[in-house]
C-alpha cells in the first residue's frame, strides 16, 4: 500500500490512513444496501469513482485536518473490515465520530473497539467535544453511540431538503486528564 500510516492498534485490530489502493474495499462497502439505507447512496459504481471519493475525501481531509476516516484492519489476517475515524463537516461545529462495516464483519464487536480507540484518539488530538450523526431508525448505530458515552443532543437537518439526523455530543477530558 502507497503512502499509508498505521494510527491506531487495539487488541484486535489496526487502524490506518487510507489510500486510492483501498478502491475495491469502498466500492464495496459503499454500495452495501444498509450502507446506501442509513448513510446514503454516494454514487459511486466504479473503481475510478471510488478511487476520486477516496482522494478527494478522506485522504485529502487527513492531508489538511490531520485525521480522517481510517482503514479498520483485523490483525490476524489483515482483512479490511470497516471503516471508522474522524470526520469535520462543514455543517456540525465538532467533529464527528464515523463509522461502517462490511455485513460480514458486524456483530464481532469491531465497531466498538474501533469507537473507543478513535474516542481516545480524538481526546489525545485535543478535540473537546465529538459529535455523531446517525438516522433515527440506525438502532444499531444508536446503541453503538449510546455504549460510546455520547448523549442525543437534537434531531437536525444538516443540509437544505435532507432528511433529519439525531445528533448525539460527547465532552471529552483534555489530554492528560
Amino acid at each position: 500500500m502507497t503512502g499509508v500510516k498505521e494510527i491506531l492498534r487495539t487488541g484486535r485490530l489496526r487502524l490506518r490512513t487510507l489510500s486510492e489502493d483501498d478502491a475495491p474495499f469502498y466500492l464495496e462497502l459503499v454500495n452495501d444496501p444498509d450502507f446506501i439505507e442509513h448513510i446514503g447512496d454516494r454514487g459511486l459504481r466504479s473503481l475510478d469513482d471510488a478511487r476520486r471519493a477516496l482522494r478527494e475525501g478522506p485522504v485529502a481531509m487527513q492531508d489538511a485536518r490531520g485525521h480522517s476516516l481510517y482503514m479498520v484492519e483485523r490483525l490476524e489476517d489483515g482483512a479490511p473490515a470497516g471503516l471508522s475515524g474522524l470526520i469535520k463537516r462543514e455543517l456540525l461545529d465538532e467533529v464527528d465520530i464515523g463509522y461502517a462495516f462490511l455485513p460480514r464483519f458486524r456483530g464481532h464487536g469491531y465497531a466498538i473497539e474501533a469507537g473507543r480507540a478513535v474516542t481516545a484518539h480524538a481526546a489525545a488530538l485535543g478535540i473537546r467535544r465529538l459529535a455523531a450523526i446517525t438516522a433515527p431508525g440506525n438502532w444499531a448505530s444508536i446503541g453503538l453511540l449510546l455504549k460510546l458515552g455520547m448523549r442525543f443532543d437534537r434531531l437536525a437537518a444538516l443540509a437544505p431538503g435532507e432528511d433529519a439526523v439525531n445528533v448525539y455530543l460527547l465532552d471529552l477530558p483534555p489530554p492528560n486528564g
